[in-house]
């Protein structure tokens, strides 16, 4: 809606802004998720995890089916192709598809990224070489529904809600992860990689049976700046060198992930005589034990504002986990302790960084900087797998380590020397209709009053989005009821 140059219905600015104010204390108590954000978070958190569980599960056991399976053996850079073509067509399609959702509605945009998946799934289950898996794969990646589905969730949560709600996915995306490395094996024994594609067509279409009848629809669809990318802002977020330092990081991270994928099956099996199907023995273990070590790193610097500390010596452990990889490929308690350090740095790592992203981006343009951060991961994947494939077939096994190490340590000196992430967390409050009347002048006198109560670090006001966003500063004495109170001092002031 457009905004006015007078005051909505009559009211003068300071009566405008004292209402936009009160709004504020009267969502204070309801940031406790209602039945239908439950379900709306839940279902698409499920939609997130089908997606990935199949999409994950060929991870650990690919690299050997596919070096026997085809008439025609394929080299290990085709391998490796195959692996990571999903990430480049991820990272073309996603902000694309975001942004067409707000054209031509989320639901139909799930609708037709999640049939083009499918798509890709059976083109790889039927493929009869390496190169049809190649493309089913980037049909896979261009049905990119990343963007719409936050987008949606967005729709269907209340700000002062969908921290919580993008946590659950989160959440739900790692178990997936966790769940495919050590299911992969399993699979693999009973159905073959090609029913684990045709697996995960399979779960796909109940995506989308999901979306249908699950996922509540949204009253109305607007873009959030919070969760979605905004080409106006793409610049700023692009020029901002904190948090192209992070792009970095997810972009090496995925792409170390992929690139020891292309290796790490061949040497446990050469190393160990394991065969594929039973090493989810050793992830299964590896995994918990990752889990364990890391819930307490990330508490800990969460609790005390060691969030650098923390994120520096995550890194600086990865590194090793590389370097260690490079010495001992070749040995099987070697690549055990590797893996280890591998997952507790890669689950610290990958834990740490949307929050640290949320800390650092500017408040209304946090969508925009998750866009990019989730492109550089896409990107990461598809030259992890493609540079992963070529450096063992030309060098060996441990020049992909080697390169990994030499990635991880250009990392940890932009990561030493970045600034520590604030130590805040992001409030978001809803405002009633008709503030999205409030002209630039009535939300600009807003957002400077609220800047001023204690704690708040940052404070946005964004009218057509009906929306307050603060950043709070966690080291200070700050709860609802104090912010209740200096609202209520303010308009008595």
């Amino acid at each position: 809606m457009k905004a006015s140059n007078k005051p909505p219905h009559g009211e003068s600015v300071a009566e405008t802004i004292a209402s936009a104010e009160m709004a504020v204390i009267d969502t204070v108590a309801l940031d406790k998720m209602t039945p239908t954000e439950v379900r709306a978070t839940a279902s698409l958190a499920a939609i997130y995890g089908l997606r990935m569980f199949g999409m994950f599960s060929i991870l650990p056991i690919f690299a050997i089916y596919a070096s026997t399976a085809f008439t025609e053996q394929p080299s290990a850079l085709m391998i490796g192709l195959a692996l990571g073509a999903y990430g480049l067509t991820q990272a073309i399609f996603q902000l694309p598809f975001g942004m067409a959702s707000d054209k031509f509605g989320r639901k139909p945009m799930i609708y037709f990224g999640l049939f083009i998946f499918a798509i890709g799934s059976m083109v790889a289950a039927l493929a009869m070489n390496i190169e049809g898996v190649i493309i089913g794969r980037a049909i896979q990646g261009a049905g990119a529904v990343s963007a719409v589905v936050t987008a949606l969730l967005a729709d269907l949560t209340r700000d002062e809600n969908r921290t919580k709600a993008m946590a659950s996915i989160g959440g739900t995306i790692g178990v997936a992860f966790a769940v495919s490395l050590v299911g992969g094996p399993l699979l693999n024994q009973w159905i073959g990689v090609p029913g684990i594609f045709v697996m995960t067509a399979v779960l796909t279409l109940a995506a989308i049976a999901v979306v249908k009848f699950l996922v509540p629809d949204p009253l109305h669809s607007h873009y959030h700046s919070d969760a979605s990318a905004a080409p106006a802002k793409l610049k700023d977020v692009l020029k901002n060198t904190q948090l192209l330092r992070l792009n970095f990081g997810i972009f090496s991270l995925h792409a170390a992930q992929m690139a020891m994928f292309v290796v790490v099956p061949f040497a446990i099996k050469q190393s160990s005589n394991l065969h594929e199907n039973q090493h989810w023995h050793l992830y299964l273990p590896i995994l918990l034990a990752s889990f364990v070590l890391m819930v307490p790193a990330i508490i800990y610097a969460e609790k005390y504002a060691k969030m650098k500390l923390v994120f520096v010596s995550a890194i600086a452990m990865m590194l090793l986990a590389q370097l260690t990889f490079a010495a001992s490929i070749e040995h099987f308690w070697g690549i055990v302790v590797s893996l280890t350090l591998y997952f507790i740095a890669f689950n610290v790592l990958e834990a740490s960084l949307p929050s640290i992203i949320s800390k650092m981006a500017p408040a209304a343009a946090k969508g925009t900087a998750m866009g990019v951060y989730n492109t550089s991961q896409s990107l990461g994947v598809f030259v992890g797998g493609a540079l992963g494939g070529y450096l063992s077939h030309k060098l060996g096994f441990a020049s992909v380590f080697i390169f990994c190490s030499i990635m991880m340590f250009l990392w940890l000196i932009l990561a030493y020397s970045m600034q520590a992430p604030p130590a805040l967390k992001t409030k978001m409050y809803s405002l009633d209709e008709a503030s999205a009347e409030l002209t630039s002048e009535q939300a600009e006198l807003l957002k400077n009053n609220l800047a001023k109560l204690v704690g708040v670090i940052e404070a946005v006001v964004l009218p057509q989005e009906r929306t307050i966003i603060l950043k709070i500063d966690k080291t200070q004495e700050w709860d609802e009821t104090q912010l209740q109170t200096q609202v209520y001092q303010l308009l008595r002031g």
